[in-house]
């Protein structure tokens, strides 16, 4: 399956190049099951190689992200939601995960959505579960766009950097998924709560 869907991605972006990365960002980034990180290694791997442009396939990639997640905003944001979660389960959009990445979100605030940009559900459905619970767009944006560079610019920069290798530490990578998602939380607790206890020691001051 995994090689299916490998070849698949590498056929995707030769033909289509960055195009492909903004389409499958764009998409992945408002809750359909595109590999959109798996698109952005790939051209920026082939981009090491000196078949794209990295800083394009940069540009490309963090407006889609942006874009899809605005997009998933907007759908939580409108009232959205239920119809997603209604349709959404036969592509893996279920309420239950819906739900869990809104308590995530809501319990950490909108600074989650920077750490939230690197787990893999999270990613997904953030843009959503914060139109959903009323958070204020421009909040939403401004940490969406940070996020979004530091993914991009993580991603790209390994993938160039390493070339086809990439590939095979994304496998080793993958198997200790549930471990990075967990250190992925414990981060953004960790960041949260830093922030929480700075803006009340900074009111305390006032």
């Amino acid at each position: 399956m995994h090689t299916d869907i490998a070849h698949l991605v590498h056929q995707y972006v030769r033909d289509y190049g960055y195009l492909a990365v903004f389409v499958g960002i764009f998409l992945e980034d408002f809750g359909l099951p595109v590999p959109g990180e798996t698109l952005l290694v790939t051209a920026a791997a082939f981009a090491g190689r000196e078949a794209l442009n990295i800083w394009m396939i940069a540009g490309f990639a963090w407006v889609g992200a942006v874009l899809g997640d605005n997009v998933g905003f907007l759908i939580g944001h409108s009232g959205g939601r239920a119809l997603l979660v209604h349709h959404g389960r036969h592509i893996g959009i279920t309420a239950e995960r819906l739900t869990k990445v809104e308590r995530f979100v809501e319990r950490h605030g909108a600074e989650v959505i920077v750490v939230a940009r690197f787990v893999v559900i999270a990613r997904q459905l953030n843009g959503i579960a914060a139109g959903s619970l009323g958070m204020h767009w421009l909040r939403f944006l401004t940490f969406n766009c940070i996020g979004a560079a530091l993914w991009v610019g993580f991603w790209s920069t390994l993938a160039y950097w390493l070339g086809k290798k990439i590939f095979v530490l994304i496998a080793a990578i993958r198997g200790f998924e549930p471990l990075a998602i967990a250190a992925a939380v414990a981060a953004a607790i960790v960041v949260a709560g830093y922030l929480w206890w700075r803006a009340r020691h900074q009111n305390g001051d006032t």
